[in-house]
């Protein structure tokens, strides 16, 4: 009996440690396949971060295009500007330009007006002349 149960006991110790074998393993699976689940858990965070990453250095690349945009508009607006400046200074030289010719123009009028009031006032003194030297031609001859 004593062996019988010995016997039956060992078979049910043998069984038992293949049971407890087998759980073991199916454990040690378990273990690795969470250890594979949080693998992957972690490469996905990681993929996420770096494509969060990525899209921060393309907003960053799109703010600095965007203040280049703003800058070479800036600078557009300057030379816009300039060219506004260049413009006007071209006016203002037309004006002066025009101003001077029509002071010339005014001038050489007065000039003109001048010099026909000169020939007005030699004709007159010729025909005042005339008028004296035929009236003295008269009083000579009424003498």
């Amino acid at each position: 009996m004593f062996m019988c149960w010995s016997s039956a006991h060992g078979y049910m110790g043998k069984r038992e440690r293949e049971i407890e074998r087998q759980r073991e393993r199916q454990r040690e699976r378990q273990r690795e396949r969470e250890r594979d689940r949080e693998r992957d858990r972690e490469r996905e965070r990681e993929t996420e971060r770096e494509t969060e990453r990525e899209r921060e250095r393309e907003r960053q690349r799109e703010r600095q295009r965007e203040r280049e945009r703003e800058r070479d508009r800036e600078r557009e607006r300057e030379r816009e500007t300039e060219r506004e400046r260049e413009r006007e200074r071209d006016r203002e030289r037309d004006r002066e330009r025009d101003r001077e010719r029509d002071r010339e123009r005014d001038r050489e009028r007065q000039r003109e007006t001048e010099r026909e009031t000169e020939r007005e006032t030699e004709r007159e003194t010729e025909r005042e002349t005339e008028r004296e030297r035929k009236t003295e031609k008269k009083k000579s001859k009424e003498k």
